[in-house]
């Protein structure tokens, strides 16, 4: 079993929240905090994963800080953008290696961007605000992908010589 990532609850006054709760309360944020249980031991894809946190954070503190909904826009955008990099580069890796998950990854892939790119423009045209079934969503999704779907092709790529 997968080691669990940390996700630390904050209110506005620094005071971290109830231990199992993810968000405590609309006003607080949940920032994931980078460890070992998240790393598929491959440089380039930890690095790139890291900085899918760093974006995520970077939103949600600017949630929980009552930014304006262009800055929390650009935001989402930006995380969107980087985030269609990362699994093309995952993805271009995975079929020059024959990576036998591929499919199966690539789906979830395209499922995520679709579901991404839906909240984007919902949130763009004043539709969704970015609330606690956002960052929740979010947050499992880095939890789920990157320690089980993610981690299923750490072994084959270091074998193929990826680092």
């Amino acid at each position: 079993m997968p080691e669990e990532i940390q996700v630390r609850a904050i209110n506005g006054s620094g005071q971290s929240c109830q231990q199992n709760q993810i968000i405590c309360e609309e006003s607080e944020m949940a920032k994931i905090a980078w460890s070992d249980a998240l790393s598929v031991r491959i440089d380039t894809f930890d690095n790139e994963h890291k900085k899918l946190i760093d974006i995520f954070n970077r939103l949600d503190a600017a949630m929980a800080q009552g930014k304006s909904q262009h800055m929390l826009a650009g935001i989402l955008a930006e995380l969107s953008s980087y985030t269609e990099t990362h699994f093309r580069h995952e993805e271009k890796i995975m079929q020059k290696h024959n990576y036998a998950g591929f499919a199966e990854h690539k789906m979830a892939h395209d499922e995520f961007i679709r579901q991404l790119s839906q909240t984007k423009s919902q949130f763009e045209s004043g539709n969704v605000r970015l609330g606690i079934p956002v960052f929740n969503f979010l947050t499992a999704w880095i939890k789920n992908h990157i320690q089980q779907m993610d981690r299923r092709y750490s072994e084959d790529l270091i074998n193929a010589g990826v680092k």
